[in-house]
């Protein structure tokens, strides 16, 4: 029996609208043993993703929901600090679905061994983790940039926006970024090298667009859905591609989700409009991997964490996910490197 203290947060009651502190408990138990094949991870890092929403409901999805009384599901990174599988040794730092806790047996066959000197280790849950392969191959498989077309990113100083901006520009794109406040548009312009970014809580997001986007928008890239998603597509070109990976701003709606009420400029214009889940591309993820780091490396692809520290800020910490006050991407820092 293991003496290591593990706490834990388990879900404990489907959220109504926002989630709250009330629908999970926060225990402390023995951290597992691993049995043939797995290895014990001490968590270290985090990842705080908008899809952490949806996995608490009881609806039909792309993955099971969490069941009531158990870990709270999240992508984490970490060292292993026992292994029984010859795949793994002691002190290897490792990627994974780890959940909201200190420690994680998990099998082998499901962490992904990084090279921590590479990179700094949040980096590894955000642009050259899951949120970067999801603007690589939602970017490249579906939107399809071509070069001098204009690309329009939502959320676009998010994690998953920050990259999407980038590649946009790295394939030659004219690139129009969507974000919440003068700070967070400066950023997507100075430094991740948008054209131009507007400012949806402070302007009139469809004038903007109109003055930015004469000749309409090639390209969307939807992380929020709702509002700004109809507005879009009122202004798309012929043969335009929507790919929508997320919609933020409708996951703790108390009635029913917005869904989209333009969508006949679809037809008009000849458009497609496609969802899709980065899971889908697990055979590919080495091919992503090796761009993103490959851009990282060469200076063209930036990243930005915001990194709150202790497991037991979690709840909070995913309330400020939904409402748009992290700066990059939501980190919490389990334990010292």
């Amino acid at each position: 029996m293991s003496t290591l203290e593990n706490r834990q947060f388990k879900l404990t009651s489907r959220p109504v609208g926002m989630v709250k502190r009330s629908d999970f408990e926060f225990v402390t138990t023995p951290a597992g043993e691993p049995g043939p094949g797995e290895a014990l991870v001490r968590v270290l890092y985090l990842s705080l993703d908008p899809a952490m929403r949806g996995w608490m409901n009881a609806g039909r999805s792309y993955i099971a929901p969490v069941g009531l009384g158990e870990v709270m599901r999240a992508g984490g990174i970490g060292r292993v600090v026992a292994s029984n599988d010859p795949a793994l040794g002691v002190g290897d730092t490792v990627v994974g679905m780890t959940g909201v806790q200190d420690y994680a047996v998990l099998k082998a066959k499901d962490l992904t061994r990084v090279d921590p000197r590479l990179a700094p280790l949040p980096r590894f849950l955000g642009a050259l983790g899951m949120p970067g392969l999801t603007a690589y191959f939602g970017l490249l498989d579906i939107g399809q940039p071509k070069e001098g077309e204009t690309l329009v990113v939502s959320a676009a100083a998010g994690a998953v926006g920050a990259v999407t901006v980038q590649i946009g520009k790295i394939k030659g794109c004219r690139v129009l970024g969507i974000a919440g406040g003068p700070d967070k548009c400066r950023y997507v312009v100075e430094e991740l090298g948008a054209d131009a970014a507007i400012d949806y809580k402070n302007e009139d997001v469809r004038a903007a667009l109109a003055r930015h986007c004469p000749k309409g928008i090639d390209i969307y890239f939807d992380n929020v859905g709702g509002e700004i998603l109809d507005i879009v597509l009122l202004m798309l070109a012929r043969r335009a591609r929507v790919v929508i990976c997320g919609a933020i701003s409708q996951y703790n709606n108390i009635e029913s989700m917005q869904g989209p009420r333009n969508y006949m400029s679809l037809l008009i214009n000849h458009a497609l409009m496609e969802g899709f889940v980065v899971f889908d591309y697990a055979a590919r993820y080495p091919e992503g991997m090796r761009a993103l780091a490959g851009w990282a490396l060469s200076g063209k692809l930036k990243a930005r964490e915001h990194i709150v520290e202790g497991l037991e800020t979690f709840p909070d910490t995913l309330q400020k996910l939904y409402r748009g006050e992290n700066f990059g991407k939501l980190v919490i820092q389990v334990a010292d490197e």
